[in-house]
């Protein structure tokens, strides 16, 4: 286990570091914490079995993926993205911060749908805003975007006013048009 800083760790803290040293004692990570929460940075090629001991470990049992998210670094890290798993333990209270960096190159992380099901929408998600490709994935496709979108919302580099395709959406109010009716509006009384 290599620990880059050496940081305040609490006894739940030092179980969960314990199980995992035990069940992959050649993992190398970088500890963090945040908001009082502790982080950890795995090597994305270690992130399933990372999300694999955390689950089914029993001093851990992180049993809830609370989020699955990706974060954008344009310009500020050599690794352009980061993708982050929030977990949590219903039965031990208690929260783990999960990430792993991931390079524009290849742009790409294994899907954990297997040990946790709800990772399938929020996996789909990252795809869908960042494009960053999920390998395993059981149905990788959009889930907020129309299919035909051209590029990844949030992306730093993506157009403030997109790539033109908002004035295909009839729902969207254009400042051009007449309202279709006057609010109702009440006087004030003092």
């Amino acid at each position: 286990m290599n620990l880059v800083e050496e940081i305040q760790v609490n006894q739940d803290e030092q179980a969960i570091l314990n199980g995992l040293k035990d069940r992959l004692p050649d993992l190398a990570m970088e500890l963090s914490r945040s908001c009082g929460q502790l982080a950890m940075t795995v090597d994305k090629k270690d992130i399933v079995a990372v999300c694999k001991v955390l689950k089914e470990h029993r001093d851990m049992d992180f049993d809830y993926l609370a989020d699955l998210c990706g974060v954008d670094y344009l310009g500020k890290r050599e690794k352009r993205f980061e993708v982050v798993y929030n977990l949590y333990s219903i039965s031990m209270n208690h929260r783990i911060r999960v990430k792993t960096e991931v390079t524009e190159g290849d742009c790409a992380v294994d899907s954990v749908t297997e040990i946790w099901k709800t990772a399938n929408w929020h996996e789909r998600e990252l795809y869908d805003m960042f494009g960053i490709d999920v390998k395993g994935h059981p149905e990788l496709e959009r889930i907020l975007m129309p299919e035909n979108w051209e590029g990844y919302p949030l992306r730093k580099d993506y157009p403030l006013r997109g790539k033109g395709q908002r004035d295909d959406f009839s729902f969207v109010p254009k400042y051009d048009r007449q309202p279709t009716r006057e609010p109702e509006t009440k006087p004030e009384e003092w």
